[in-house]
């Protein structure tokens, strides 16, 4: 079995002086690679560094809405930049989008939409950040003509709202909140979707599945998240697996044995 964690934070201090065990512990379980998003200027840096192709550690570059007032529109200019002169290792332009639980929406949306325009420019799929803003996500994709490829992380919204995001091109985020009994409506959704727009993540540090500590999340509960996501759809874990492999290799762009190689 083939697994991928489409979206995880593996650059973050939480990993720090364990990263090659979490890694062999992941691969063991079947995770062979993971993308790492960005989320602000000064740690696209770290992000290069730590991509490693060959052993299916990839990122990409964007400011997410959370850290927009920490930049200034020169930033955008090196975000573009630093795409055009980045290394094989980075494959698209994130984690960017609007978050009205925290900031301004107003704020954050000339960021969102310029981003989107760069990865236009680039042909490179996007990362989305959409909490509670679903709505304002979709019309924005609609408003730039946006055509190309993207990930909406960590899904939490309606049937029709995930309809509308597939019918833009969009594929859907699946993590860890599926695994709470909670979740009632998000499993729900997400049991009704079609196979082909899914993807496995973790958002780790983040997102933790059920049972595990709050900031302990790792690539090595994708498993877990696969397990759960059978038995929500009533599909075998292998056969799901595989369909999960071939989804993330399109929103990526890279054959599935490229992006996660053995």
């Amino acid at each position: 079995m083939r697994l991928f964690d489409a979206h995880c934070h593996f650059d973050f201090p939480e990993f720090d002086g364990r990263r090659e065990q979490v890694l062999a512990c992941a691969k063991a379980a079947g995770v062979h690679g993971l993308v790492m998003p960005g989320v602000r200027r000064r740690d696209w840096g770290r992000l290069e560094s730590l991509s490693e192709p060959g052993a299916g550690l990839w990122y990409c570059l964007g400011i997410h809405p959370w850290f927009v007032a920490e930049h200034g529109p020169e930033d955008l200019e090196v975000l573009e930049a630093a795409l055009e002169s980045a290394v094989p290792g980075c494959l698209g332009v994130g984690e960017c989008g609007l978050d009205s639980l925290r900031g301004s929406i107003d704020d954050q949306k000339p960021w969102f939409a310029t981003q989107v325009q760069i990865a236009a420019r680039f042909g490179l799929p996007l990362v989305i950040h959409s909490v509670k803003a679903h709505d304002q996500v979709a019309a924005l994709l609609r408003s730039e003509r946006w055509q190309g490829r993207a990930l909406i992380h960590g899904f939490s919204g309606s049937y029709q709202q995930a309809c509308h995001f597939i019918e833009l091109g969009c594929y859907i985020g699946v993590g860890g909140v599926i695994t709470h009994d909670r979740a009632k409506k998000t499993r729900d959704v997400i049991a009704r979707l079609p196979t082909d727009v899914l993807v496995l993540e973790t958002d780790a540090p983040d997102m933790s599945p059920a049972g595990v500590p709050k900031g302990q999340n790792s690539p090595v509960y994708v498993p877990d998240i696969l397990a759960r996501l059978a038995g929500l759809r009533g599909e075998c874990e292998d056969d799901l697996a595989e369909a999960l492999m071939a989804n993330v290799g399109r929103l990526y762009g890279l054959a599935a044995d490229v992006l996660a190689p053995n």
